[in-house]
């Protein structure tokens, strides 16, 4: 971010926490009482969404006081589910931040939708709906793609014959 790259997160209620669950709401719920004494409406601001808080994470990593920084928090976008603009792109996947990497086996872990949910988040379920439809609409996606594949392959090998010639004047063109 820091550097000018733009960063899209999508499916951040399914991001994992290390740490029990329990620890991790005790944890938030300790972090929700904290509050102006005089006047509450000044902050800190509390967000129960998965993307808020991990915004809030992420804040917390860049010196967002600064004209940089805020630059670089406007490069990131951070989203629970996968919107239409992004359902359609392909995506990225970080290696080293995975959980079987990140976390020695048998250590405690939790994701970050179910203490969202469980501190008052009110869309989890609205949001899994919208997944399991987005993620069917994937599947027939892919079976077209993966039939048209197979006929252009089929095509390609019937053919082979013809373009053989073709292919070899192609060749000499650097093709």
């Amino acid at each position: 971010l820091l550097s000018g790259q733009r960063v899209v997160i999508v499916r951040c209620e399914e991001i994992n926490i290390s740490g029990s669950f329990y620890r991790n709401k005790l944890k938030y719920l300790k972090y929700l009482r904290l509050r102006c004494n005089v006047k509450p409406s000044r902050g800190p601001f509390h967000f129960r969404a998965p993307s808020k808080m991990l915004v809030r994470v992420v804040r917390g990593m860049i010196p967002h006081k600064s004209v940089r920084g805020a630059e670089a928090m406007k490069r990131l976008k951070v989203f629970e589910g996968v919107p239409p603009p992004y359902d359609q792109m392909k995506r990225m996947v970080v290696p080293s931040a995975l959980r079987v990497i990140r976390l020695r086996p048998g250590r405690k872990w939790c994701r970050l939708g179910r203490i969202a949910h469980e501190v008052g988040w009110k869309y989890q379920d609205v949001v899994s709906t919208l997944e399991e439809k987005r993620k069917a609409k994937a599947l027939v996606y892919y079976e077209n793609k993966k039939k048209i594949l197979r006929r252009k392959a089929a095509a390609e090998k019937r053919e082979a014959t013809k373009l053989a010639p073709l292919n070899q004047q192609l060749a000499q063109y650097g093709h």
